[in-house]
């Protein structure tokens, strides 16, 4: 074999190797593309969706988290929960807060009611009075912040296990779109 044929069956080689790779990067690129544009789909729907929701967040909390059972009075470890919420709202607040109290359906008990608590709404109200306060002793702005009380309104779980109670025991703090 000359040195000119085993220099062309080497460069026949690299060139079919070079050409071989070419098709499967092209390959491969279509398939990312394809892949690309599927998720570029995705996030043009979803961004649709968070546009819809633009102006309000909702963030909840259990109740049992905050509060002891049949009390309006927050735990320490509620505290917490809501004080590391305000650290990120308060410095630079900006959007009407909104807090909501929900309880169960159990009737309330003896002890709530010799306080004067004689309904589930009554109690959810107290609650969210007291979350609302607490975020006012942390900076949040008294003026734009509001509490309403649910009662077993709107339950996000069914009443008949524990388990939906305790879901159903719940505090939303809802941000609206920016005050006037």
């Amino acid at each position: 074999m000359t040195s000119l044929t085993r220099y062309r069956l080497i460069a026949g080689s690299l060139l079919s190797a070079v050409f071989l790779s070419g098709c499967v990067w092209r390959s491969d690129y279509d398939a990312l593309k394809q892949q690309n544009d599927q998720l570029q789909q995705q996030v043009d729907a979803q961004a649709a969706q968070i546009a819809r929701l633009q102006g309000a967040i909702k963030y909840t909390v259990n109740s049992d988290l905050l509060f002891e059972s049949g009390s309006w009075k927050m735990k320490p470890q509620g505290e917490k929960i809501i004080a590391s919420f305000t650290q990120k709202l308060a410095p630079t607040q900006q959007n009407k807060i909104i807090v909501k109290g929900y309880t169960d359906n159990q009737p309330i008990g003896p002890e709530l009611q010799r306080q004067g608590v004689t309904s589930n709404q009554e109690l959810s109200q107290k609650r969210a009075e007291a979350v609302m306060q607490f975020l006012i002793s942390q900076g949040v702005k008294p003026e734009n912040i509001s509490a309403q009380g649910f009662g077993d309104a709107e339950p996000v779980a069914p009443n008949d296990t524990p388990q939906g109670r305790a879901q159903n025991r719940r505090v939303e703090l809802s941000l609206g779109g920016p005050t006037s």
